[in-house]
């Protein structure tokens, strides 16, 4: 695929987007707040999901681990 139909295509799915969310209707100071408003929150739920879906993916190892046996080093084992 070459530059040139690679930029055309992104046109293409620019355009698509523009009909769908009827931005093509806006003047320009809305496109700029629909823009600015749609990025901040696909920031805001990547960002929440990189945090809080890594720290439970975490807790939910540490549960299984726990689960099956395997103990930390720094446990003490109740029988000797």
């Amino acid at each position: 695929m070459d530059i040139k139909s690679m930029k055309n295509y992104l046109y293409w799915l620019y355009c698509q987007f523009e009909l769908i969310t009827c931005c093509y209707l806006m003047e320009p100071w809305e496109k700029l707040l629909f823009y600015t408003f749609n990025i901040t929150m696909l920031l805001t739920v990547l960002y929440t999901a990189y945090i809080f879906v890594s720290a439970h993916v975490s807790m939910a190892f540490q549960f299984f681990l726990h689960i099956f046996g395997n103990q930390h080093e720094n446990t003490v084992p109740v029988l000797k």
